[in-house]
């Protein structure tokens, strides 16, 4: 066998030891799933001289589940010899669970997916007690489900309604709660005592049965006809499909088994459940979201983008960051800096401002602590990492800065001047603008080459992205260290070239321009709304920038005009931005900081759409097809995403689909932006964007760079 090691001891006890040739972790690639078969047919063979079997591993992980490589593979004719092979694997679980012999599985690491299905072939599982280990079924994060016995024993074990967040949500756990679930079953100190454990435990009990073949097993909580259990399925498929919106065939694949799994007897919920895998491995949105969220996330995780190996720069984190402005965001930057041990100066003009900042921060952490997220200690901890001042001087020696102060160039600029001198030495700049040309705000630095872009999204505590954008003269260096500092924040880095607008806000200004374009159509803004919504965006165009101000907006526009202007070249003003100069300078609506934008924010109940944009935008005889709505939002983004990777502002596709998914919501089922032009068809999606530019505007014109993808 290549990928499992056959070893009978003298007590006749079996360990097969997983050991994937070539790599960190073993998996279950078609070579396992050969060795599998071969190693329960040979115990099988060689019962009468077995006392146990102990399933164990040669890598510093357990098993990391299935090979996603061959998963992207995938054809939709090859479902029927997907499902083949998942039967046969699952009968080789069964056939060892059933084989009269105890079998232990010895968890020295992680156990993921079908790692963790492997492990609940087992009667016994003991496991390492380290909180850093994980274990867990998250295929619904990729698109897929746990179909190799995942879902069929985890309601068994844990019910239907227990097993819910850790099969539809993909929630993982660690030993010790893994323990307290019941999932595990002993907990030891060390890898080095596992083996004994395990015999140990062989040794005390010889025939084992598993749970579900027990004559007188109960699912937990009840089956499908119990009457609370029953009262819950029916309104589960309709709280489902509000958060899917149809569009995650996972999730809906998941209860469905879940239910129907529990109604039948244990093999042919098993055959349920490989029908289902096998029709999702083989579908479009799997591969979509296994592309961005497992390969596209650990090529930025691993550092791809980082611009200098860790031989050349070393692997960097700030011992003190000072923050310019303590409004949302600067607020946000010390909250995060502070929940990672990173000490902070909060600065703004005015002691009180500085300590309302540090308040924001602060509520974020006792509401932290409220929910028992963190103790005591470490939120008393995290509170005394910052601290406030409205003295520029009180910067010194920073080894890093963060300016976070009104959109303006101008007073950018001269918070640039005033910090910069005072930093340590080597020390970084980094601006948080959204919008401005990195490039040009160095001009105002002393070390243009420590100057770089550091674009945080609102609000900072629940988003994911961080933005960093290289200016022309930032250094390798600075590139690397900045990189360091958002992994070390526990952000996503994604890597840019500096281009106005750069690549997030340059994509998100085109999808709330869209949403704008269509009102001055005449399309109902509920419609606009709703289209946005069903095409997977997480808040409708008007909604979002109400949140972001519809006044900053018309600010970054008049800014970028200015600048044009300057430079000798011509604005284009978007079609849809009349609508936001009307909104602000005509109705006086500037969003949602103003209590008034697209939307009314009243004090005594949710906010609901400005009845007045009837009147003024709305044409009763306008006719609109949903799905060219989609398809407007949906295309107008992937073709901006592909103008700037064709423009170099983007440099990989990787950073192009986590961008757009973890920085404006671009829908995950697609797989990000640029993967959801390849997963259209290169071709189709082209002739699909040419017929939107003959009806809509030269907006939709797919660029130059898509030809050669074809």
């Amino acid at each position: 066998m290549e990928t499992i090691r056959y070893e009978k001891d003298a007590e006749g006890i079996v360990t097969l030891t997983f050991d994937e040739p070539g790599s960190p972790v073993n998996t279950m690639s078609l070579a396992w799933q050969r060795d599998w078969c071969a190693a329960v047919d040979r115990l099988e063979s060689e019962k009468d001289q077995i006392a146990g079997v102990i399933l164990a591993s040669a890598k510093s992980t357990f098993f990391a589940g299935a090979n996603l490589k061959q998963v992207l593979e995938l054809k939709e004719e090859d479902a029927p010899r997907l499902f083949q092979e998942i039967e046969a694997v699952k009968r080789a679980f069964r056939r060892l669970e059933t084989l009269g012999r105890p079998v232990v599985a010895a968890l020295n690491g992680a156990a993921l997916g079908g790692g963790w299905e492997v492990a609940l072939a087992a009667h016994h599982r003991i496991a390492v007690d380290d909180p850093k280990i994980q274990f867990g079924l998250p295929e619904v994060t990729l698109g897929l489900m746990p179909g190799a016995t995942g879902v069929t024993k985890m309601v068994r074990l844990l019910g239907l309604a227990g097993a819910q967040p850790y099969l539809l949500e993909g929630k993982l756990f660690d030993p010790r709660q893994a323990r307290a679930l019941g999932l595990v079953h002993e907990l030891v100190p060390s890898a080095e005592a596992l083996a004994a454990a395990a015999r140990e435990w062989i040794r005390a009990n010889p025939s084992p049965k598993q749970p579900w073949d027990e004559k007188d097993y109960k699912i937990p909580g009840g089956g499908p006809q119990s009457p609370k259990v029953a009262q819950a399925l029916v309104v589960a498929p309709a709280m489902l499909a509000a958060k899917t919106r149809g569009l995650y065939p996972a999730p809906e694949a998941i209860l469905a088994t879940m239910v129907e799994g529990a109604a039948v007897e244990f093999d042919t919920a098993l055959r349920i459940e490989s029908r289902r895998l096998a029709k999702l491995m083989v579908g479009q949105v799997t591969k979509n979201m296994i592309t961005a969220f497992f390969f596209n996330l650990n090529a930025i995780k691993s550092g791809a983008s980082r611009g200098a190996s860790h031989q050349e720069v070393p692997k960097w984190r700030p011992q003190r960051v000072g923050i310019l402005g303590a409004g949302m965001m600067g607020a946000g930057i010390a909250h995060a800096n502070a929940v990672r041990g990173i000490a902070c100066m909060l600065k703004d003009t005015t002691r009180e401002r500085a300590e309302a900042g540090r308040a924001k921060a602060c509520a974020l952490i006792d509401a932290a602590a409220a929910k028992g997220r963190i103790d005591a200690a470490a939120a008393e901890r995290m509170r005394q990492a910052i601290v406030t001042t409205d003295r520029v001087q009180d910067l010194a020696g920073c080894d890093m800065v963060i300016e976070a102060v009104y959109e303006n160039r101008a007073l950018k600029e001269q918070v640039i001047r005033e910090t910069e001198p005072l930093l340590a030495a080597g020390g970084l700049f980094a601006s948080n603008t959204s919008t401005l040309p990195i490039s040009g705000l160095a001009q105002a630095a002393r070390r243009p080459q420590d100057f770089i872009g550091l674009h945080f999204f609102s609000p900072v505590e629940k988003m994911p992205l961080v933005e960093i954008i290289k200016g022309k003269q930032t250094s390798k260096e600075t590139l690397a260290r900045a990189y360091d500092y958002v992994l070390a924040l526990g952000k996503t880095p994604i890597v840019v070239n500096d281009s106005r607008g750069f690549f997030t806000s340059r994509t998100f200004g085109t999808y709330v321009m869209e949403g704008c374009a269509m009102l001055t159509e005449g399309i109902p803004a509920a419609v606009v709304e709703n289209a946005a919504l069903a095409a997977g965006m997480p808040v409708g165009p008007l909604a979002v920038v109400d949140e972001t101000s519809l006044s900053l907006a018309l600010a970054v526009a008049e800014q970028t005009k200015a600048d044009l202007e300057a430079a000798g070249q011509r604005y284009e003003p978007p079609p849809g931005q009349e609508v936001i100069e009307r909104m602000v300078r005509e109705f006086k609506r500037p969003g949602r900081a103003a209590g008034a934008g697209f939307y009314d924010y009243p004090k005594d109940g949710p906010k609901r759409l400005w009845p007045e944009l009837k009147r003024i935008f709305e044409n009763p005889g306008f006719s609109y097809d949903l799905q060219e709505l989609k398809d407007r939002f949906l295309y107008r983004q992937a073709l901006e995403a592909a103008r700037c990777l064709q423009e170099g502002v983007l440099t990989s596709e990787a950073d192009g689909n986590i961008g757009s998914i973890f920085g404006i919501g671009y829908p995950a089922w697609t797989g990000g932006a640029l993967q959801f032009i390849r997963s259209e068809g290169v071709a189709r999606f082209i002739a699909r964007a040419q017929e939107l530019a003959r009806k809509h505007g030269p907006r939709f014109e797919p660029p130059t760079l898509l030809r050669d993808w074809r």
